[in-house]
């Protein structure tokens, strides 16, 4: 992915504490707290919060 300041890449953590993660964009502007998605973690077998890493 190509560097921008107003759309970095960060780092979604399992909240689920397995160390699972997902890289992805967000943009700077409109969402300037920590990014929380929930997605699915395959450790735990079900789709649990991932919240962005700094």
């Amino acid at each position: 992915m190509a560097r921008s300041e107003t759309r970095p890449v960060v780092t979604l953590r399992s909240t689920a504490g397995t160390g699972q993660s997902y890289v992805t964009r967000k943009s700077r502007r409109n969402t300037p707290d920590r990014l929380v998605l929930r997605k699915f973690d395959p450790v735990v077998g079900r789709h649990v919060p991932f919240r962005e890493e700094r």
